[in-house]
């Protein structure tokens, strides 16, 4: 764990911010992103460096799309299902099934048993894909590009999945209020299997390139230590709170969809630092290929898949308020949704959470860091900026 010596730092005025003397030459100021590949998508980070140490360091973001929830607020609940999954590109399907969620609890809608198994499928295949993002991500971020390369190629095989049974292969939109849009194709399972025993060989691989590396060991063990007192403090959900030892999972404190039925435990670890966090993602990423291996063993093979609903373009909700959460592959993810009887919501709010973890998180972790760990650090916290940008 890093001992962070604040000493040499400037003292902070009346207003919070530094007292920083940049014609003193002691300090420089720095940006990494919005266009850098030391960034997690479309941010920045303005850091101010005492040598090759930051002393301070602020978010920025506004470089992307903004606007999700007051948009969706002038469209009708129909309108809304082919945004929402612009809030979170990389794992879209978690807004299509929180928006549906509460659509449906705010309606009356009892979804089909098949539509459940699915979409839970759906949810596991997307936290797959996430995390297979990511690690390519943390791999590359120390340097180690050909991992980066590895994930990608099974990803893409999961988007074959994806494509085959949605249509699309990054904005599915087949998440939607009353169920799903179709069943499972012929052949579906043995392509999944053939996939998912790819992943497990290609994983194997990154652990004994990633994990086993005494490189990569040595600059990711004590980097961005998380004190479990901070967890809530903080708003830390999902692996990087399972990193410090608190076993925060919705699929487990709060069973939805058919989790219940499914054997699985929240994993875990202790350290609590950027290898820690990588690790858990990585069991975390196994216990989805299981998931799913018991999702399609589990669940029935005829049934419908979508509920009746009314006349969609003149669809009026009653009046009511619900949140609707889930567990994504970065912690928890919920959907605020107010309706007041019209044809349109009357206010929705996205916890996503990248929000916590990449601006009050990174920039209370990132103070003593040295310039070249910065990268590793940030994408240890897995964070999207559009969900920040909603």
């Amino acid at each position: 764990m890093y001992e962070v010596d604040r000493s040499q730092y400037p003292a902070k005025k009346a207003d919070g911010t530094l007292d920083i003397d940049l014609e003193s030459g002691k300090y420089l100021k720095l940006w990494q992103g919005p266009q850098h590949p030391g960034i997690t998508g479309n941010m920045s980070v303005e850091l101010t460096v005492c040598g090759d140490e930051v002393v301070e360091g602020k978010t920025h973001v506004g470089y992307l799309h903004r606007g999700f929830e007051k948009l969706m607020e002038r469209r009708s609940f129909i309108q809304c299902f082919p945004i929402v999954c612009r809030i979170c590109v990389p794992e879209p399907d978690f807004n299509e099934y929180c928006y549906a969620a509460a659509v449906e609890e705010l309606a009356g809608i009892e979804v089909p048993e098949m539509a459940d198994w699915i979409r839970t499928l759906i949810l596991e295949m997307g936290r797959i894909n996430s995390y297979l993002m990511y690690m390519g991500g943390q791999a590359g971020s120390f340097g180690m590009g050909v991992i980066s390369q590895w994930t990608t190629y099974v990803r893409d095989l999961m988007l074959d999945r994806f494509e085959e049974l949605t249509g699309a292969r990054i904005y599915h939109m087949f998440i939607l209020p009353g169920g799903v849009r179709d069943t499972l194709p012929d052949g579906f399972e043995q392509r999944m299997e053939e996939t998912l025993q790819e992943i497990e060989k290609t994983m194997q691989e990154v652990y004994d390139a990633m994990f086993c590396n005494a490189i990569f060991k040595k600059r990711t063990i004590g980097l961005g230590y998380i004190d479990p007192s901070l967890l809530d403090t903080y708003g830390v959900t999902g692996p990087t709170a399972r990193a410090a030892g608190v076993a925060k999972d919705v699929r487990k404190d709060q069973p939805y969809l058919v989790y219940p039925e499914l054997e699985f435990e929240a994993v875990t670890g202790v350290d609590s630092d950027v290898f820690t966090r990588a690790d858990v993602r990585r069991r975390d990423l196994l216990v989805s290929v299981d998931l799913i291996r018991q999702i399609l063993a589990k669940m029935p093979r005829k049934g419908p898949v979508m509920a009746e609903l009314p006349n969609v373009l003149h669809w009026k909700i009653p009046r009511g308020e619900t949140y609707i959460r889930g567990e994504c592959s970065r912690g928890e993810y919920g959907y605020y949704l107010v309706t007041d009887g019209s044809g349109y919501p009357r206010r929705v709010n996205v916890r996503g959470p990248s929000y916590t973890h990449a601006v009050a998180l990174l920039e209370r972790l990132i103070v003593n860091v040295n310039i070249s760990d910065v990268a590793g650090l940030m994408v240890s916290l897995h964070t999207y900026p559009p969900e920040i940008e909603r």
